[in-house]
């Protein structure tokens, strides 16, 4: 088992999506972030059904990262309450995973 996670994380449009990536990516708190397009979402908020358009993206990065990277989500999301979910990667090409350790910031910094 790996430290390595992708993370999970829902905006509401390619604006604040791309802004996101951006910042996760070159702070090196994400090796790589995928957007995916023609998402809907269907949930409750303040009472009522809604049902958006939204982009998601595929975070991929590692536990001792996860910190930074959420207060980074959170500061420039424009949601109230940002969807950030943390699956662990249990296993993958070995040199994939030594990628993301690479790209990454030090885990000792």
């Amino acid at each position: 088992m790996s430290d390595h996670q992708l993370l999970l994380c829902t905006c509401p449009d390619d604006t604040s999506a791309e802004a996101i990536a951006g910042a996760l990516v070159s702070q090196r708190l994400a090796a790589c972030v995928n957007i995916v397009t023609g998402l809907r979402s269907v949930y409750v908020w303040d009472g009522a059904v809604q049902n958006d358009a939204e982009r998601l993206l595929l975070i991929k990065s590692r536990a001792d990262c996860y910190a930074r990277l959420e207060r980074t989500v959170v500061d420039m999301h424009p949601y109230e309450l940002p969807e950030i979910i943390a699956v662990p990667i249990e296993t993958g090409l070995a040199p994939y995973l030594t990628w993301i350790d690479e790209t990454l910031e030090n885990k000792n910094a």
